[in-house]
């Protein structure tokens, strides 16, 4: 179930409540008056995203060293470009 924040247009109380997406709003619990709900941002997953990061960055990393240490230096696939 979605939690909502909500602001008291008459008194200024905040608060959240938690309730289905299709029920009404709710009044508000300090003084019954009518509630403003609060747009707030999503929540951040740094976790994942840091993850994410570190494999990008290693998929940009040159194979060659790598490849090279289980061909052996003198493999012809694993020569640099110029050699």
């Amino acid at each position: 179930m979605p939690t909502y924040d909500y602001l008291c247009t008459r008194c200024g109380t905040r608060f959240e409540a938690g309730h289905p997406v299709q029920a009404p709003t709710p009044a508000c619990p300090a003084c019954a008056g009518e509630v403003r709900q609060l747009i707030t941002a999503a929540p951040a997953v740094h976790g994942y995203m840091a993850r994410g990061r570190e494999l990008a960055a290693r998929s940009l990393e040159p194979e060659t060293p790598r490849h090279a240490a289980r061909h052996g230096h003198d493999c012809p696939c694993c020569r640099e470009a110029g050699d």
